[in-house]
């Protein structure tokens, strides 16, 4: 009986700040999919939810639970996604065709630029660029500009439940170059950059599923290089500090999405 009742109350812990219960059946409609990227991001998610119980995707690990907000009990299933614009663009696809959320979130860090944000912003995707794009036989402008997205955030209310930093990310298959940042800035008017985001935001786009991406800056490129590069264990430390932080914001946020759950 002891032992019963030890485990009830562990999955009435469960949950990142909302409370909620173990996994939901894995083929139900949920409100919300959670999707985390890299490693490094997965990891104290993944020890976060350690309550809930998990499953396996074709892309990684999956968990479904619950998140209340704004009166009201949210079914959520947070999912590894994995690093890349290929992993994001499949397990998006994936999340959106097996549990039609009306809430896709892209949580996760971002390499911010040298005088136009800093360590610790938290950044609100209004536009996603891939900049990556090499077209030898023509203008590559057309195809980056064909990928390039801007999320419809109407649906969001104000004011934002944190402070953000609403501007383009951009995303490529690889970390930032210093030499490319004058460029990126100028061209696109980013402020920070990722593997994921533009994969994410463009197949939610095509799928017609509202979509948040918040990503915290992790690091700062300069010209004279990053302090995380060739410091992993440092990338690592401010990742488990962050994702705990968007964790914890994560119900009023889903509180101001409240008009897609009327």
């Amino acid at each position: 009986m002891i032992r019963v009742w030890l485990t009830i109350a562990a999955a009435a812990l469960v949950w990142a700040g909302g409370g909620g219960k173990p996994a939901a059946p894995l083929g139900d409609k949920v409100d919300v999919v959670v999707l985390i990227s890299a490693d490094a991001e997965w990891k104290p998610v993944r020890a976060r939810l350690a309550a809930l119980e998990f499953f396996p995707t074709p892309f990684g690990e999956a968990a479904a639970g619950e998140i209340k907000a704004g009166g009201r009990t949210h079914p959520v299933v947070y999912i590894r996604g994995g690093w890349g614009k290929i992993s994001a663009a499949a397990s998006t696809q994936y999340a959106l065709d097996r549990w039609a959320p009306r809430l896709l979130i892209n949580l996760g860090t971002c390499g911010g630029f040298e005088g136009a944000i800093r360590v610790g912003d938290l950044v609100l995707a209004a536009k996603t660029v891939v900049y990556d794009i090499v077209e030898m036989m023509g203008d590559p402008g057309e195809a980056i500009a064909d990928y390039a997205t801007a999320p419809d955030l109407s649906w969001l209310a104000k004011p934002y439940p944190e402070s953000v930093v609403a501007a383009t990310l951009v995303s490529a298959d690889r970390d930032l170059n210093p030499a490319d940042l004058p460029k990126l800035r100028a061209k696109y008017g980013a402020v920070a950059g990722d593997w994921e985001t533009g994969a994410i935001a463009w197949t939610a786009a095509r799928a017609k599923t509202p979509c948040l991406i918040l990503r915290v800056v992790s690091d700062i490129v300069s010209p004279r290089g990053d302090e995380t590069y060739g410091n992993l264990a440092l990338f690592e430390d401010r990742t488990r500090t962050i994702m705990n932080r968007l964790l914890d914001a994560l119900p009023a946020w889903v509180e101001a999405a409240t008009l897609l759950f009327k």
